[in-house]
């Protein structure tokens, strides 16, 4: 106690010092924040650069070209005018004078074979010279590469921009995008643009005005929370500078080492603004209710015995938080890791802050105890009234209310095993034009993005007759698949030339003749198409792919590995399937992995903590079943709501468990101490509730409060999170003061 009052006398006497040192700080880390804070949403926040299927990622886009591809739509009232032609290869030279850009691909570009003179030819696919009908003959005979190129009703002309790889790329990619269009809308006033870097550059803008608009109204939010909950508005100032200088400070320790937001890192502010709120108004309560029983001590007296009755609850309740959000750093995912680490530092120098900020905000204040009332309050509500109505509930129905809370439970866990783990790409993307231009361009390429297969001879190459005859079954099945669209590959070519040149592949032609002519196919094939490798080993089919479910991905990969290997011998043949799609299909194993990983990391931690600051096994287990219970509740949510985990609500369990654990450590801390004065259980739950009620209320509030801020984001992925987080702690609140109370009245001798 005296060396506590020495600390907090010490405070007082350097507290301008402090304020001024505070002040610097916080300019310091203004100042880096102004200039330096940045958007990153690329692949190296969701994958380790030493990630096996990212690696393979990046090995598969140097050596065959990356699926990193605007996909350009553009409307027009006849696609086969030659001045629309003229037009598109205007584009083309200046999209290709780009150094991001690998290569560009349109009807200006595009070429078929001529097999003549036993010599076999590229030309333009497109040509002034042949008439309207005469190409949309020709244009029927390689429709899967056609229907790339334009529209059945020849309304609409499609264009594609293929970037250098990813890791070259990284960098660039906030101004990438905007450069495109630019480029564009030189040449273009009506135009549609999708693809992978315009659905990054839209989460980019989205993260970036979210957290804005989520920071603003967390700060309005807590303002008018505060003036309700504090017992007099002399309070306010103090506990608006104890959301402030945190989060500052931590935003500036973020951009001096060069991290960005993220669409996890952007909830971090309205997180540990709602958390560092909570603490203040615990500390606020106790240090009112202090003075009003305790007037005849001095401030610092006063000081010391607010802070030590409040640290032990609040610095557990920091700890138990700590661990739910440091359980991510197990997640196998980059993006998880920042957020679980960032948001304990700023856990913990908010608990180190809230103190200074009040300590010092309090020997500045002189306040009449008695006297002092809040701004607003509700005249019909009487907190004594409910805590009272709520203690005779617990005591005379304790029994009732843990058998049903106990069935619930029971379904809850249940329950877990009916959540699905799914991530739905359109759920990470707000509603807005590039949501728009996705839909459409979908609508009519039936893909926006690209799968590349790769299908590898073992002995010899795949120019072989056998080998070609087997990737035609292939591409026939893979035809039929509803979630794929028009797979090209040398088999395109080779069927346009049976029909032109039927005896090119002829069964006595040789087989020399036949290589020799696939050869000059796959040399002469467009960048844009990788037909075969360098030593023709390799045959690639390209594929393309909407915006789809990773659960419909994981099937559309099951699916081909299936046709795969009824078509090839897999002791001859293997076969690689590439693109980002593949990468984003693993999300669902990863985000399982988040959920085990973090989720027993953080129950085993937090029940030490308990066990710890109970000191008992019995009462640790009998205070954390009613923990557990707004997880089970949860998981009910989700599983009727068929709302499933994703790369969002993947860290919600772990998050919610820390959280749920806050209000309980504060009730049972009050409860223990209890146990000095003489009592039943029963009549030490009664005292506990109805000091620590006020603080349990408010604190459930502002993390309510701050919850239902993120579920009004325009992400929906973003909002479920918000939303369930939002339930969850009302839940957890709902167990600490019915089935929390009834346990230990029932069972705690």
């Amino acid at each position: 106690m005296e060396k506590l009052k020495k600390i907090i006398a010490s405070i007082i006497k350097f507290r301008i010092a402090i304020i001024a040192v505070l002040v610097i700080t916080m300019g310091f880390s203004g100042y880096q924040t102004l200039n330096k804070l940045s958007v990153d949403n690329s692949l190296s926040i969701w994958f380790l650069e030493d990630d096996p299927s990212y690696r393979a990622y990046i090995d598969y886009q140097e050596r065959f070209g990356s699926d990193e591809i605007f996909v350009g739509m553009i409307p027009v009232e006849n696609a086969l005018e030659a001045s629309n032609i003229d037009q598109l290869k205007k584009l083309h030279t200046a999209l290709d004078s780009l150094w991001y850009v690998k290569t560009s691909f349109s009807l200006a570009e595009a070429k078929y074979p001529i097999y003549a003179n036993n010599n076999l030819l590229f030309d333009d696919l497109y040509t002034s010279k042949r008439s309207e009908k005469g190409l949309k003959n020709l244009f029927k005979k390689i429709p899967n590469i056609t229907q790339q190129l334009v529209t059945d009703d020849y309304k609409n002309l499609f264009f594609y921009i293929q970037l250098n790889p990813t890791p070259t790329i990284e960098e660039k990619r906030e101004v990438i995008a905007g450069d495109i269009r630019a480029v564009i809308e030189n040449y273009y006033d009506d135009y549609y643009l999708t693809g992978a870097p315009v659905l990054n550059e839209a989460y980019s803008k989205g993260i970036y005005k979210e957290s804005l608009v989520f920071g603003i109204l967390t700060v309005l939010v807590i303002t008018i929370m505060l003036l309700f909950l504090l017992p007099s508005k002399r309070y306010l100032i103090v506990s608006l500078l104890c959301v402030a200088v945190p989060i500052s400070i931590l935003f500036g320790i973020i951009t001096s080492f060069g991290f960005a937001l993220n669409m996890i890192s952007m909830l971090i502010p309205t997180i540990l603004m709602v958390y560092s709120v909570s603490d203040a108004v615990h500390i606020i309560n106790i240090y009112h209710k202090e003075g009003i029983d305790n007037e005849n001590l001095s401030k610092l007296d006063l000081l010391t015995l607010a802070v030590r009755k409040s640290i032990t609850p609040c610095f557990y309740t920091t700890l138990t938080t700590f661990v739910g959000y440091f359980a991510l750093y197990l997640s196998p995912l980059p993006a998880f890791k920042n957020m679980g680490v960032f948001t304990c530092i700023g856990l913990v120098m908010a608990f180190v802050l809230v103190y200074v900020i009040t300590i010092i905000g309090f020997s500045f204040m002189d306040l009449n105890f008695k006297t002092a009332k809040p701004i607003l309050s509700l005249k019909r509500y009487s907190q004594t009234k409910t805590i009272n109505w709520l203690n005779a509930l617990t005591s005379r129905y304790k029994n009732s209310i843990i058998v049903v809370s106990s069935l619930i439970l029971i379904f809850g866990l249940y329950s877990i095993f009916k959540v699905q783990i799914d991530t739905n790409s359109l759920d990470l993307l707000a509603e807005g034009k590039a949501k728009e231009d996705l839909r459409y361009v979908e609508s009519k390429l039936n893909s926006s993005s690209r799968l590349q297969l790769n299908i590898t001879s073992k002995k010899g190459t795949m120019l072989e007759r056998d080998a070609i005859i087997q990737l035609e079954k292939l591409q026939n099945v893979l035809n039929k698949n509803t979630l794929l669209s028009a797979p090209v590959s040398v088999v395109n070519i080779k069927r346009f030339l049976e029909k032109r040149s039927p005896v090119l592949f002829q069964s006595n032609i040789s087989k020399e003749k036949i290589d020799a002519t696939l050869s000059e196919i796959g040399e002469n094939s467009s960048e844009f198409f990788k037909l075969f490798s360098e030593d023709f080993k390799t045959a690639g089919i390209t594929l393309g792919v909407k915006e789809i479910k990773t659960s419909e991905l994981e099937t559309v990969l099951g699916d081909i590995k299936s046709a795969f290997e009824n078509n090839f011998d897999t002791d001859k043949y293997s076969l690689k399937i590439n693109g980002f799609s593949v990468v984003f299909s693993q999300l669902n194993d990863f985000i399982l992995q988040t959920q085990f990983k973090s989720f027993f990391a953080a129950f085993f931690v937090a029940f030490l903590c308990l066990w710890f600051f109970i000191k008992r096994i019995k009462t640790t287990i009998l205070v954390l079943i009613p923990n557990i219970l707004p997880l089970a509740i949860l998981a009910i949510f989700m599983s009727l709501l068929d709302i499933p985990l994703d790369v969002s609500t993947a860290m919600i369990t772990p998050i919610m468990l820390g959280i749920a654990m806050d209000d309980t450590i504060h009730l049972v801390h009050k409860y223990r101490k209890s146990k000095r004065v003489q009592g039943t259980s029963e009549e030490r739950m009664d005292r506990a509730m109805h000091y620590t009620g006020s603080a349990l209320f408010s604190t459930t509030i502002a993390l309510v409060s701050g919850f239902l801020i993120i579920a009004s984001s325009a992400v929906p992925s973003v909002r479920d999170f918000g939303l369930l987080c939002a339930v969850t702690v009302a839940i957890a609140l709902i167990t600490d003061i019915f089935y929390l109370p009834a346990l230990l009245k029932k069972f705690d001798r």
